[in-house]
């Protein structure tokens, strides 16, 4: 009876093991190491359950000692790296007022800020790592590690449901963790197709001079999202065709695009559940000379409860339960020394807000998408640059809108408070996932989102390593009854009821940059005065100029 015991149970541990060896074509009788593996003379194993395999594979899966595949060059393997170090400091970065949040510097629904010093000083440093194999000229894999970490906080305590955190592999919460930037297979020519690509995986998205999608390097991790990307390619024209994945809600970790936050969690329900979708049509045609076109439709579809992501009222990014389509055309000119942008962008569709038409704590509307997407901006650049000359001098002068929504505070209230207004628009421009950071002035102070910013911007090349910038910008609301949105698209000042000043102030940056060993290696400093206009002091109740400056040291190979 014990014999027959032992040999049960030999057999039950067996039947997985060895049904797994047997699906890889391995055998376990060159090992003596794995002989207690083996059965007892005379037992069989009967109903070996199945282990289906993708294919192709080529090479066997190793017990133990792993040995460089066979289909492995050295000669095809190539990587990359960088790594940046960047002292920054921020005085005033309130105005006069202390945080009133992350990232905010009053309450939501306006009112003064708390006087005080809200200064700043950090060190961010920045390491990534990319691994590239070209399996074949059309085929190529490629992965990024990065790690992010600001000096002084390289640990972190657990938090539950935040990655990034102990056990979590979030680089954007600066927790010193290794995360992926990016991990994709490239196919070129696919299925035969001359100019047909595939790539699938975690990758960036750059598109046009980055305003709606861009790696955003500025910050410490920048974008990266999960998908798939076709492209079409030929002499006259490029088409992008692209489906990813920017929330899962079955999953209790990170958000796939960094930067920003920690990922939602939800119950799946039904195909789809409550996760978000973002499908991108991308167009640039290039057949008529000196111009570039770039006609576009984005569609962003977010199926979570509307209490999920929208703290910020409706000019919240990326606000949870909404469905809109952003059409877009882009106008690219360079003709001798003249240089020339255009972009126009409409979005529409239809968003749910839990405060939306909310006038008692029984009526409002939860999941219901009441309100109506309307939004529009534009961005324009004309330049001159002086070929001729040996300092390369280039003047430009740049006008940037995007709408803001009149109604902004109308969901300022809670569902117990029976004045908290009528919702009935959501027409604050959606930035989507850009590169702030050179488009507005360097100071990081406004989003492409409710604003109105004329600038003039100079630079120059005293020597072929060296280059200057002088840029001066006007900053001003586009509607004054919303919220001021800073760089990272997150409210900076919240906007009274009643609000009528539109100034913000005035930008003015100096930058510097010196490259080293043929542009490996680069030193560049900055520094920022922001002089504050009318709207920060009725908003605030301060007004003191904001000073900002940074040094950074980056090398990339």
């Amino acid at each position: 009876m014990q014999r027959i015991h032992r040999q049960m149970g030999w057999a039950s541990v067996t039947t997985f093991v060895s049904a797994a060896v047997v699906a890889v074509g391995l055998s376990f009788s060159p090992a003596p190491a794995q002989a207690a593996f083996e059965l007892p003379a005379g037992d069989v194993i009967t109903n070996v359950p199945a282990i289906p395999r993708a294919m192709p594979i080529k090479e066997a899966y190793e017990l133990y000692d792993p040995k460089i595949g066979k289909n492995f060059d050295v000669k095809n393997f190539w990587l990359r790296a960088d790594l940046r170090v960047r002292p920054e400091m921020r005085n005033n970065t309130c105005f006069g007022s202390i945080s009133a949040g992350v990232g905010n510097c009053n309450a939501k629904g306006g009112g003064n800020g708390t006087k005080g010093q809200a200064n700043d000083q950090f060190t961010q440093q920045m390491t990534r790592l990319g691994i590239g194999y070209d399996v074949s000229p059309d085929v190529n894999f490629y992965m990024e590690l990065i790690n992010s970490s600001t000096w002084g906080t390289n640990s972190g305590s657990a938090v539950q449901g935040v990655a990034g955190a102990a056990g979590g592999n979030d680089p954007a919460l600066n927790h010193g963790i290794v995360g992926v930037r990016a991990a994709y297979m490239l196919v070129r020519n696919f299925a035969g197709v001359q100019g047909l690509s595939v790539k699938a995986g975690r990758q960036y998205i750059i598109f046009g001079n980055h305003s709606l999608f861009g790696h955003f390097d500025w910050a410490n991790t920048g974008f990266s999202h999960d998908g798939i990307m076709l492209n079409y390619s030929t002499k006259a024209f490029d088409t992008y065709l692209g489906w990813f994945r920017t929330q899962e809600t079955d999953m209790n970790q990170g958000n796939a695009t960094g930067s920003i936050s920690a990922n939602v969690t939800g119950n799946n329900t039904g195909m789809g559940g409550n996760d978000a979708d973002m499908f991108i049509f991308y167009n640039q045609i290039k057949s008529i000379p000196g111009f570039l076109i770039e006609p576009y439709y984005i569609g962003y579809i977010n199926r979570q409860g509307s209490a999920y992501n929208a703290g910020q009222g409706i000019g919240t990014a990326k606000h949870s339960n909404q469905t809109r389509h952003t059409v877009g055309n882009r106008i690219e000119m360079r003709k001798g020394n003249f240089d020339a942008t255009n972009e126009i962008v409409y979005q529409f569709g239809s968003m749910g807000d839990q405060m939306s038409h909310a006038t008692t704590a029984a009526s409002y509307d939860g999941d219901k998408r009441s309100l109506s997407i309307n939004a529009w901006a534009t961005r324009n650049w004309i330049g001159y640059t002086h070929y001729q000359s040996s300092w390369k001098p280039r003047l430009a002068m740049n006008l940037d809108y995007a709408s803001g929504d009149g109604r902004a505070q109308c969901n300022a209230g809670s569902a117990g408070n029976a004045a908290v207004g009528n919702c009935k628009s959501a027409n604050t421009f959606e930035n989507l996932f850009p590169t702030n950071h050179i488009h507005m002035g360097y100071m990081d102070v406004q989003a492409w989102k409710n604003m109105m910013s004329p600038s003039v911007n100079f630079q120059a090349r005293p020597t072929k390593d060296d280059h200057i910038e002088i840029w001066g910008t006007s900053l001003n609301l586009a509607n004054k009854e919303d919220n001021w949105y800073r760089g990272s698209q997150g409210a900076y000042v919240y906007s009274k009821v009643g609000n009528t000043k539109k100034h913000i102030g005035d930008e003015l940056d100096v930058a510097y940059t010196h490259m080293f060993m043929d542009g490996k290696l680069a030193f560049q400093a900055a520094y920022g005065h922001l002089f504050a206009g009318g709207y920060i002091a009725e908003n605030l109740g301060t007004s003191r100029d904001q000073d900002w400056a940074y040094a950074q040291l980056w090398l990339n190979f």
